[in-house]
């Protein structure tokens, strides 16, 4: 297997070559039904660890994200802060949805439904949940800065406010495709499907 060729993603059937590649050492072998298990079983440890490490990816995956803006008094460019951002699971993009989206209830139907997502504070809680826990605690919950900003007449409740006091829209938008790119949204997934 040639490592220069991997692409990121996932691939429905890794096992099929690219039509342009050739290798000289790999010969192909059709199996029977009972040897493809015996194989399965003889590289299940290899299998089982890929599944361990591949379901780690929350806790390994990492990016820097820095905030430069040109200095309006200069004009040179001036980082004014970075932090380390994380994949998230889907069960937190929908945990940070459903935290921030207003639900009311239908009586024809007898169940609650949404009504509006407040897209501005799904969009922080998104930033605050994928950033790593000690950034988190140096920028977004610490105190110092809550004050700070309090006192330039902001409204600072929690680390969210922060987020969205400190951060301009496009900035925002940015870090969110940043997040959807590590959590493996608009990742090029290959899928070869038989039926």
């Amino acid at each position: 297997m040639h490592h220069e060729k991997f692409k990121p993603g996932i691939s429905m059937n890794p096992t099929e070559q690219e039509p342009d590649s050739t290798d000289a050492d790999t010969e192909k072998v059709e199996f029977t039904k009972e040897q493809t298990a015996n194989q399965m079983r003889m590289h299940e440890e290899d299998f089982l660890q890929g599944l361990i490490d591949a379901a780690s990816y929350t806790t390994e995956e990492r990016k820097i994200i820095e905030i430069a803006r040109k200095d309006p008094g200069t004009g040179d460019s001036r980082v004014y802060f970075c932090f380390t951002i994380r994949p998230l699971s889907e069960e937190e993009y929908d945990r940070c949805k459903k935290k921030h989206t207003k639900y009311v209830r239908n009586r024809s139907l007898g169940m609650k439904m949404p009504e509006d997502t407040n897209a501005v504070k799904y969009r922080d809680a998104l930033i605050y949940q994928a950033t790593v826990e000690e950034d988190r605690a140096k920028l977004w919950d610490n105190k110092k800065v809550w004050e700070v900003l309090r006192n330039k007449g902001l409204q600072i409740m929690n680390g969210l406010d922060v987020i969205e006091y400190s951060l301009k829209a496009g900035e925002k938008d940015a870090i969110i495709d940043e997040i959807d790119k590590l959590s493996g949204y608009g990742s090029n997934l290959e899928e070869v499907v038989k039926n």
